[in-house]
């Protein structure tokens, strides 16, 4: 390859960076003066690139050209500078006015053809016209550094972060010509490598401009390119830089590599090629990518309308196929390149409990924890809390238990609000690429939680509108059930009336016999079908322990037979429906009976703390995994024996106890059993409900 074929294919790239610059540029300029003229610098800069490139191949480029060329772009880049440099500072404008108007004459007389028609006017002089040209290309290099000097000492040193790229940029140019310029102008001759590399070292300066103008608004600027295409593109030509730097390094195991070469480089390409394909598939580089395409070539982080949409699709089921509380994981997690995280949800009672992992070792959370406190520490404000550094909230940060405060997994934790009702909320694990959790990522997390939350109370609304709908079934049912009973009540009375008339005859005894037997059989069926529905009733104190003892009582003559254990809560009272509780305590004993063989074991333990009573009922039957447990056991109408039960056991349970002020909990395991533990507040403490008067 010839030096001339390097040097345009240097002087093309540049011509090609400055035009999509450009193309960018026009597309979102919007009139303002600093915009027009770094417009018109770059223009100048394309179009000096593209004559240099076409003169070092063909050298078919009239000279005269190439110096117009070389004083626009010159002149261009030297009023950009002070434009940016006057603006917004009146005094120090005043001063450069006179700089401008030097700089707009030298450019214009640098335009000027005088070589040709100098020496016919003056025929002495032409041996030195070429070094005044080079004197004044050398000028406005020293203009432009002295511009980019300037520039960088008069901006406030929290403001060089948007201008320092333009300044490394613009200065190496400069210097680059200066020294071109200088050397020409000492030797008497232009450096053939030094202007061949020009445009090579134009190229390498462009994107330091692009990075410089992104983060400057104010140039009337956006990078309208998608950050998807540059992630992508930049994916792509790493690997193409990649793959050349691997042919080469082929190419020489080939020609030095002796009599092994045939044997490694094969082996090479291999290993490189499998390198190559664990990088592009490496989440942590990916995430790496996408953190420095957004801090460098961006005024801002996020692509707000992509990210909204790609939230609405994972929220909204069309981008993963699992439940709501996943899909809010991985929504939330994706915002911050988070490879997983878990997520805590209220339920109507507001007892908020775990629900669910996603891509998180069980280990890296206590599933058994109860986050009761610090929902109401994190309801007030709502806050996005970073688990790392001392938290400001002392009461979040004292509602914060020791395991999550000290795990190396756990990163974020984002509150789900709706309006100003906490739902639960998401512990996200450390990203993949180490990152600074600054007001745009607590911003853009916040109103994500607060769009997710309005998911989940949706779809709580949705399965209470289910609920309800359930209930109304089961209340038609009902309407059914009466009107078989009112004929059952008819019959029965008939029987009883002419039972007086008819007594002695033996055929209305075996014929009422046979009704007796008939009614009995359609009511057991009734109460098979209607068994452990809600009734209405009264909430007074009473002892527990009388009602506990008949309920175990009532299920002796079933095997395998409840143990009662009393443990110092002989005299306890609480404030509860008696005939309801000692309902709900018979169905979970039979339960428990039902879930054990003859042979097993069920113990129900009464015990009593200082505001609390504890009633245990546990059996070493078959036991029920942590899905069911959470996901239908206390759901109602969701029953595992079929016809012969209606699924409102549980469900009564857990809403008489809470009524009554207490809460449910379930700890079961397959193949080892279950422990129902029922607590209930005591008479008198400060959890308790008010006694209800009966009625009368």
């Amino acid at each position: 390859m010839s030096p001339d074929l390097i040097g345009s294919a240097g002087y093309a790239a540049d011509a090609l960076a400055m035009a999509v610059l450009g193309l960018l540029l026009l597309t979102s300029w919007r009139g303002r003066l600093q915009g027009g003229l770094l417009l018109l610098a770059v223009m100048a800069s394309v179009v000096w690139a593209l004559l240099l490139a076409i003169q070092a191949q063909w050298h078919v480029v009239p000279v005269q050209l190439i110096w117009a060329a070389e004083a626009v772009r010159m002149v261009a880049w030297c009023v950009f500078l002070l434009r940016v440099l006057a603006h917004g500072q009146s005094a120090l404008a005043q001063r450069l006015r006179l700089l401008r108007w030097s700089v707009l004459g030298g450019g214009f007389l640098l335009l000027l053809p005088f070589e040709d028609w100098v020496p016919a006017l003056l025929p002495g002089p032409g041996d030195w016209l070429a070094k005044a040209r080079l004197i004044g290309q050398l000028l406005l290099t020293v203009v432009g550094l002295f511009l980019v000097e300037q520039m960088y000492r008069n901006t406030p040193w929290q403001h060089r972060w948007g201008i320092k790229f333009l300044c490394f940029g613009l200065g190496a140019l400069f210097v680059y010509d200066f020294y071109f310029f200088a050397d020409a102008l000492l030797f008497g001759r232009l450096d053939p490598g030094v202007w061949l590399a020009r445009g090579a070292v134009n190229a390498l300066a462009t994107p330091l401009l692009a990075v410089s103008i992104a983060r400057n608004p104010q140039w009337s600027f956006d990078l309208a390119v998608s950050r998807t295409v540059v992630v992508h593109s930049t994916t792509l030509m790493a690997a193409g830089i990649y793959l050349l730097f691997m042919a080469l390094a082929g190419y020489y195991i080939r020609a030095y590599g002796g009599e092994w070469s045939a044997v490694f480089q094969p082996l090479f390409f291999f290993g490189a090629a499998l390198l190559l394909v664990v990088l592009l598939f490496s989440g942590q580089l990916r995430s790496r990518l996408k953190l420095f395409v957004s801090k460098h070539f961006y005024s801002y982080r996020y692509d707000y309308r992509e990210e909204w949409l790609r939230l609405i699709s994972v929220l909204s089921g069309k981008v993963l196929q699992a439940s709501l509380p996943e899909r809010i994981i991985f929504a939330l997690a994706e915002l911050v390149d988070s490879p997983g995280g878990a997520i805590w949800v209220r339920d109507p009672d507001g007892v908020c409990t775990f629900r669910r992992c996603w891509n998180l070792a069980p280990a890296a959370v206590d599933r058994r924890w109860d986050a009761a406190m610090l929902c109401a520490a994190l309801e007030p404000s709502g806050q996005v809390v970073e688990l790392g550094p001392p938290m400001e909230d002392a009461v979040i940060a004292a509602a914060i238990p020791t395991w999550l405060r000290e795990s190396p997994t756990l990163w974020l934790l984002l509150p789900l609000m709706h309006d100003t009702r906490l739902l639960g909320f998401v512990l996200l694990a450390r990203p993949r690429a180490p990152q600074e959790l600054g007001w745009e990522n607590r911003q853009l997390l916040r109103t994500a939680a607060r769009q997710a939350a309005s998911y989940l109370a949706l779809d709580e609304a949705a399965a209470a509108l289910f609920e309800a709908r359930q209930f109304e079934g089961f209340n038609r049912l009902s309407a059914f059930v009466v009107h078989d009973l009112k004929n059952l009540v008819a019959q029965l009375s008939l029987v009883s009336r002419n039972a007086e008339r008819y007594r002695d005859n033996p055929e209305f005894v075996d014929d009422a016999l046979q009704t007796v037997r008939d009614a009995v059989d359609r009511m057991n069926r009734l109460l098979l079908q209607l068994r452990a529905a809600v009734p209405g009733g009264r909430q007074l104190c009473c002892e527990l322990l009388p009602v506990l003892e008949r309920a175990v009582a009532e299920r002796s003559a079933h095997a395998p037979a409840p143990v009662l254990q009393v443990e110092t809560a002989a005299a306890e009272e609480v404030c509860i429906d008696a005939e309801r509780l000692q309902a709900v305590l018979r169905n979970v004993i039979q339960n428990a009976q039902d879930a054990t063989d003859r042979s097993g074991h069920v113990a129900v333990t009464l015990r009593a703390d200082a505001d609390m009573v504890t009633i245990d009922i546990e059996d070493d039957g078959c036991g029920m995994d942590e899905e069911f447990v959470r996901e239908r056991l206390f759901r109602p109408f969701d029953s595992t024996k079929g016809l012969a039960g209606m699924g409102i056991g549980a469900y009564e349970c857990k809403s008489l106890v809470a009524l009554a002020g207490g809460r449910v909990d379930v700890d079961s395991e397959p193949g080892r059993g279950t422990r129902f533990r029922i607590r209930l507040p005591k008479a008198g403490s400060a959890v308790a409900p008010q006694p209800v008067a009966a009625a009368i």
